[in-house]
């Protein structure tokens, strides 16, 4: 089974780019998208695609027009679809969406970005201290969890090009770092660590001064797996050649 995470950065302009015979060619399983930046009654040619390509698919928008908003496509259809989370700002900006399959639940998570300044930061770490808790609480009745998505967050300096210039940066903030530390070391594996120590793997580039081609890039886009799911991890790639978004996709497979 092969589930892809991928912050599309507005999927009206990454469909210009081709995303959709990009999708067709990696044939995935499930896919969730970040930042679609689209109500579903907006992109009627976009779900033509999407249906024409076999998926199931759940749309959790933002109410503000052309902002943040998650999606799954499966071609497993889900034994039921949890829109939001039941916080009402975090549910008003289209951050969390989770299908419950027979043997595992996804979720598709957009987390905040704190780099436009205090405020937004501020409100980041609002949504960190309320996620820590609603996982917590979540596990319990679903211990087989997959959390797929663009955190906003690297863990190590590994997973960022330059971090001692990025040391007061949003994303690689110590209080941020260590957040993500505790998060995982309370019952989850960063799946992309789990087989891939090197260096040099991004998910998400600059627009500014060339970084994608430069690869001067951050790894903030994840496919989290609870503990239980170990056995179940049979490989994870992080494909920078898709050119859809300022995020490249990363592919999960399961055995």
């Amino acid at each position: 089974m092969k589930i892809i995470s991928y912050n599309v950065n507005g999927i009206r302009a990454a469909a210009t780019k081709g995303l959709f015979n990009w999708l067709q060619a990696t044939d995935a399983d499930m896919i969730c998208l970040q930042e679609v930046k689209a109500l579903k009654e907006q992109i009627p040619d976009i779900i033509a695609l999407i249906e024409q390509l076999g998926y199931h698919h759940y749309w959790f928008a933002a109410e503000k027009k052309g902002y943040s908003g998650v999606a799954i496509l499966t071609k497993i259809k889900p034994n039921h679809v949890e829109y939001g989370c039941g916080e009402e700002w975090i549910d008003k900006e289209g951050r969390i969406l989770r299908a419950d399959f027979d043997s595992f639940s996804l979720m598709s998570l957009y987390m905040p970005s704190g780099s436009s300044g205090d405020e937004r930061q501020a409100k980041k770490y609002e949504f960190m201290a309320f996620f820590n808790n609603y996982i917590h609480e979540l596990r319990k009745a679903y211990p087989n969890l997959i959390i797929s998505g663009d955190y906003n967050i690297c863990h190590k300096p590994i997973d960022i090009h330059n971090p001692k210039s990025n040391a007061n940066s949003s994303g690689f903030l110590p209080e941020e770092r260590e957040w993500m530390e505790i998060f995982i070391n309370n019952g989850f594996i960063d799946s992309f660590r789990h087989f891939n120590q090197d260096p040099h793997h991004y998910t998400w580039w600059s627009y500014r001064a060339g970084s994608r081609g430069k690869n001067l890039g951050w790894r903030i886009d994840y496919h989290l797996a609870t503990r239980e799911m170990e056995n179940s991890l049979k490989n994870v790639r992080i494909l920078p050649d898709a050119v859809h978004s300022d995020h490249c996709p990363v592919l999960l497979e399961l055995n």
